[in-house]
């Protein structure tokens, strides 16, 4: 009896072992099949070894440079960001969202000498305006060079834009991410032998260096893309020739994007801009200015944003998707996606702002050996709590097709961060002008992202 009993345990055990087995079996098919899972995965594990290889650049950055050296950094930076929007153009999201859904070749090979030809005015206008704009306007003489190397790395960072723009369409995240790793240790390895050796001759030579070495690192990280294309991808003479459609089809997309993140750009641009000529018109000095706009954006505002590559992996992954469900009328399940994405970025955002304000000035010295911005994080932590939120939303309105909205919501909050800005500093305010205009902002912009993507799912 026994003997049988323990017959019929064994028998029991082995259907419970094959019942998990094929639930796993299942479990795992179903994983396989959601693209959408998959690549998030994907890109959230990647993104974390991308920006963490970023991070180790900015920490070996900053401090090989020093907080004067960041200072200046801080001013070249919008410039760098404002011409790097114009070069990428939003190729890569309206790439993304036109080859998901058909042949991605004569997409990519039409839009190219569109993105050079851009490049090329850019540089124009960089070698016409870095002058009298590091002189007169930012009253920082030392901008001069490294703005003016900004010109050289536009045409890479714009091939590069595109070509990724087609691996993010076909949700190729293993290749898109491993070009964005082999880009960073190109910028980690260059940098970390060379800005000891340029930081002894001037922070000038210095800088221009961390703008140049994107031209490798771009370089790079186009080559590992193009060793990846599919074997049977072959160029030929003929497809070489642009096709007006397709060319049409990207600028469609990629206008009405790109006018909304230019705005954005335009604002940041003109930021020292105001801050450096109006509070030296009311007696700060010019030195005392320039240190804490470094102070803010090279320590607090880096720190505050270091989580922030999870909501921009997500949303990487994001616009295909939603895109595509809701082409079809599919609102359920574009909801059903807004809603996660939301919640895993505020989760992510609300526990890092909890750990950073316990105490900021060790994580300061810990990453950047000082604790310049301690004042300056408990302020703006509360409010950047929000930005987590704001990169999703604002995609999801692009891949909704409500890209005049966005652009109405990013130039209405650019001119209320402007005019505080102006206000402030009439008022005295000095340095926190910025703090409370780039508050009041986010607040502002995210409230709207969030009413308008409400509005598209009813």
């Amino acid at each position: 009896m026994k003997y049988y009993t323990k017959i019929n345990k064994i028998k029991q055990q082995t259907k419970n072992n094959n019942r998990q087995n094929n639930i796993t079996i299942i479990m795992i098919n179903k994983l396989k099949n959601n693209k959408f899972l998959l690549g998030t995965i994907l890109l959230l594990t990647g993104g974390f070894l991308s920006k963490l290889l970023g991070f180790i650049l900015k920490i070996i950055i900053t401090r090989k440079i020093g907080t004067e050296g960041i200072a200046v950094y801080s001013l070249v930076m919008p410039t760098f960001s404002l011409f790097s929007t114009i070069a990428t153009f939003s190729f890569p999201v309206a790439i993304s969202k036109i080859t998901s859904t058909k042949r991605a070749k004569k997409v990519v090979l039409s839009i190219i000498p569109v993105s050079l030809l851009l490049n090329l005015l850019s540089i124009l206008v960089i070698f016409i305006i870095s002058k009298p704009l590091s002189i007169a306007l930012l009253k920082e003489p030392r901008t001069y060079y490294p703005i003016l190397s900004i010109g050289f790395t536009l045409p890479f960072i714009g091939l590069s834009s595109i070509i990724k723009g087609y691996y993010w369409g076909k949700q190729r995240m293993g290749t898109y991410i491993l070009s964005n790793i082999v880009e960073q240790i190109v910028r980690i390895i260059i940098i970390t032998i060379l800005v000891p050796i340029y930081i002894k001759k001037s922070i000038e030579s210095t800088l221009s260096l961390i703008v140049l070495v994107n031209i490798l690192s771009e370089t790079s990280s186009i080559i590992v893309m193009m060793l990846a294309l599919p074997k049977h991808i072959k160029i030929k003479k003929e497809d070489l020739k642009p096709v007006k459609e397709e060319i049409k089809n990207v600028m469609s997309i990629s206008f009405p994007s790109t006018t909304s993140k230019i705005i954005g750009s335009i604002v940041h641009f003109i930021e020292p801009i105001l801050l450096t000529n109006i509070l030296t018109l009311k007696g700060f000095n010019i030195s005392y200015i320039i240190r804490e706009y470094g102070v803010i954006n090279g320590y607090s505002v880096s720190l505050l944003l270091l989580p922030q590559f999870f909501t921009q992996s997500i949303s990487t992954s994001l616009v295909p998707e939603i895109s595509k469900y809701y082409e079809i009328k599919d609102k359920k399940m574009c909801t059903k996606r807004i809603k996660q994405i939301v919640a895993l970025s505020l989760t992510i955002g609300l526990i890092s702002t909890i750990v950073l304000l316990i105490n900021p000035a060790y994580f300061l010295n810990l990453i950047y050996k000082t604790t310049k911005g301690v004042k300056y994080i408990k302020a703006l932590a509360p409010f950047f709590l929000l930005y987590f939120i704001e990169t999703p939303l604002s995609n999801c309105l692009q891949a909704m097709n409500k890209s005049k909205e966005a652009f109405i919501i990013v130039t209405v909050s650019s001119i209320i961060k402007l005019f505080l800005i102006v206000f402030l500093s009439i008022l005295n305010k000095g340095i926190n002008s910025l703090i409370i205009s780039t508050s009041v902002s986010i607040v502002f912009s995210t409230y709207f992202y969030l009413r308008e993507t409400i509005k598209a799912l009813k």
